[in-house]
């Protein structure tokens, strides 16, 4: 009989793992609890507006490797867009101050030496403590790794925020110096933004589901894997509602769920337990898109705003302190931002909206919640972890996501279990 690998979860961690293991020719099952993939990267068609929207706002760069390998594996790539050069817009809500962050090319920095394509305000030296940040490896946070002056507050909290979705003062600087290495010190070919075209389930999770198809996996929705049953130190069976999922002697398990899931069926697994939220607000409008199809905000409570086909999306991160707010509240303060950033009608009314809430969106990137992770490998020999929660290296990205994916899928194909 045939070796089965079954992956529990088919958020882009999981059909990372699955398409890794397909791709050596392995069986694979995918068991998702949900009616759909693509976990916090997931699209819906919401009835009430009459616009399919995105559960989030994610944006990839073009050095995040990973993820482009995974778009290519699914022949995906043309489904995302972006401006042709990197171009990152902001505003200062408080002020009114306009800004684009426009790196050169090359490694080499030149973009530095022209105020018109970096923050207001300052000087090519005070850039430098970045280059400190890419090589930091102890528990420092955000902001006491970094000076507090206008480079700090107008483009690396607003940066460390969106990646890490913990405030600098308790962000770790490790994780966003892994980030900054990889893309903005990589120089600007590594930095241009990419968004989906539509959507993100047509750009990262419909293809991929198609591809795994095409490769003989079996993808059963609305199957959750209540417990695992373990014997002589391996999984022997996995228990759905609908009955137990015999193991054989060669079949494996990647554990693509969130850490507290994972913890449920893994008692003992030390997982990240404390989050940071996520709030994303849809607005029922249309905007000009400017050159990059977002703009970057600080001094209020928007951070990112997105255009999208027929309608506006928000970001709000680390939203903790705003997660149980109610939905008419959120959208009624975030609006006038958000007329503000895309130069809409101050009189413009508020429209159709849809507020989008993740009490659990991320693990909260600190030091002790780091020290947390855990590595792919298990002590069951059959079982590997995978998800943004792991110990990438990197914070809870897609990047991260797909990574820790692609890690469980080899571990498992170098180990022949």
């Amino acid at each position: 009989m045939t070796a089965t690998t079954h992956v529990v979860g088919a958020g882009l961690a999981g059909l990372a793992a699955a398409l890794a293991l397909t791709a050596a020719g392995r069986a694979v099952t995918v068991h998702e609890s949900g009616p759909a993939a693509g976990g916090r990267c997931r699209s819906y068609a919401d009835r009430d507006l009459g616009l399919t929207i995105d559960n989030g706002n994610h944006l990839l760069l073009s050095g995040n490797r990973a993820a482009l390998g995974y778009l290519d594996a699914i022949g995906a790539r043309d489904r995302m867009t972006g401006p042709a050069r990197p171009c990152f817009p902001f505003m200062d809500l408080g002020t009114g101050a306009r800004w684009t962050v426009r790196p050169s090319p090359g490694r080499v920095p030149w973009w530095l030496l022209h105020p018109s394509r970096h923050v207001p305000g300052t000087r090519a030296r005070d850039f430098l403590p970045l280059l400190g940040l890419a090589r930091i490896t102890d528990d420092r946070s955000v902001a006491a790794a970094l000076p507090d002056n206008a480079v700090f507050r107008r483009l690396v909290a607003p940066l460390a925020i969106a990646a890490l979705n913990t405030a600098p003062q308790e962000g770790l600087a490790r994780l966003l110096g892994a980030v900054v290495r990889e893309t903005l010190l990589a120089g600007g070919a590594a930095c241009r933004p990419l968004l989906p075209r539509t959507s993100l389930a047509a750009a990262l999770v419909d293809p991929a589901l198609d591809t795994l198809r095409a490769r003989g996996a079996d993808i059963r929705f609305g199957r959750r894997i209540a417990a695992l049953t373990i014997e002589a130190g391996r999984v022997a069976a996995l228990r759905a509602a609908d009955g137990p999922v015999p193991l054989g002697p060669a079949d494996a398990v990647v554990l693509a769920v969130p850490p507290w899931v994972a913890a449920d069926l893994l008692p003992g697994l030390t997982a990240p337990d404390a989050f940071e939220a996520i709030l994303n607000l849809h607005y029922a409008a249309t905007a000009d898109p400017g050159p990059a199809g977002f703009v970057g905000l600080t001094g209020g409570t928007a951070e990112w705003v997105f255009v999208k086909p027929g309608h506006v999306s928000v970001t709000v991160s680390a939203a903790n302190r705003l997660v149980d707010r109610p939905a008419e509240e959120l959208a009624a303060q975030v609006w006038p931002e958000v007329r503000a950033a895309l130069r809409l009608h101050a009189d413009a009314p508020l429209p159709p909206f849809r507020v989008v809430k993740e009490k659990r969106a991320t693990f909260a990137a600190t030091a002790a919640q780091d020290r947390r992770r855990p590595a792919p490998r298990t002590a069951l020999a059959n079982l590997v972890l995978a998800g943004d929660w792991t110990a990438t290296g990197l914070p809870a990205t897609i990047e991260g996501a797909i990574r820790s994916g692609n890690h469980a899928g080899t571990v498992l194909l170098q180990s022949g279990t």
